[in-house]
């Protein structure tokens, strides 16, 4: 099996580390065998909305060919945080407030339709990056992970739920490494009820779940335990009949991505690259506005 498509990879207008740029990528991907791709930066608040007209203008700038495509990755936050940072009282809260609100807060993401349509945004990866102001407890963490990853599943802008069940951020070792909780020695804890809710929400609203490389399957900072178990939570959502998107998550200079050993993986679960889900190209003559 061969890798061939990639819808989550950040460039240097991501609020983070991220530091690809677009030209390079485009030329590392064509070199690397991608065919199918798009560049998701992000978006945690509408503090991050100038990242993405400068993502978009560097894209426009790249000569973007037909199979290159403009997305953008949100966060889960929720309306409380987007009305607080309304106010405009917080200086540059990049990744917003993430402390502070009810437990309950009602979930959100921080784009409208109208910021789509503005930005020429051709899909719309969702994921869970943080706790929504629950306790560092295992259960509780767990509980509010489901309830985002349920909000993002039944949202009618998202088309991808990311990294399902992605963690970082706390419980981490002194080397660096994150060993135990909240699942990640063992994915088990979470509930198999989650799952089944979860996949069928995804059906129903006919979305998309993210196989996550970099982040995920290939994460070097999770114990070996962690990927097996997680393969087997991918090859069961196939198997209810859930489509899967690959991404490797890239957020370095170069398009270093181990996409061999990622194959392997997959195809250890009978999952094949033909499977997997990909835009169709735009026409030749088309260019994106």
């Amino acid at each position: 099996m061969k890798i061939t498509s990639d819808w989550h990879i950040h460039s240097r207008n991501s609020c983070d580390s991220a530091c690809m740029r677009m030209d390079g990528l485009v030329r590392e991907a064509r070199e690397r065998g991608i065919l199918d791709y798009g560049v998701t930066d992000h978006v945690h608040t509408r503090y991050n909305l100038p990242d993405m007209l400068a993502s978009r203008r560097e894209f426009l700038n790249a000569d973007p060919p037909p199979r290159f495509h403009f997305g953008i990755e949100v966060s889960c936050v929720s309306r409380w945080e987007l009305e607080e940072l309304a106010r405009g009282e917080y200086e540059k809260p990049v990744y917003g407030l993430r402390q502070g609100g009810p437990p309950a807060a009602e979930p959100a993401i921080a784009i409208t339709s109208e910021d789509i349509n503005r930005l020429g945004i051709e899909y719309v990866i969702g994921g869970a990056h943080w706790p929504l102001y629950v306790p560092f407890e295992p259960e509780a963490v767990i509980r509010d992970y489901h309830r985002q990853n349920m909000f993002l599943a039944t949202h009618p802008l998202v088309d991808i739920i990311a990294h399902p069940w992605w963690w970082m951020g706390h419980w981490q070792d002194d080397d660096g490494r994150y060993t135990t909780y909240p699942w990640l020695d063992d994915f088990s804890r979470i509930p198999g009820s989650m799952h089944d809710e979860f996949a069928a929400a995804v059906l129903q609203h006919k979305k998309l779940v993210e196989i996550n490389l970099d982040a995920c399957l290939l994460n070097e900072t999770y114990p070996p335990t962690f990927a097996p178990q997680y393969l087997e939570y991918l090859a069961a959502l196939e198997k209810r009949g859930v489509t899967l998107s690959l991404g490797s998550d890239c957020h370095t200079e170069h398009y270093g991505t181990d996409f061999d050993t990622a194959a392997e993986m997959l195809e250890s679960i009978a999952i094949s690259d033909e499977c997997l889900w990909r835009l169709p190209p735009r026409p030749e003559t088309d260019s994106p506005t």
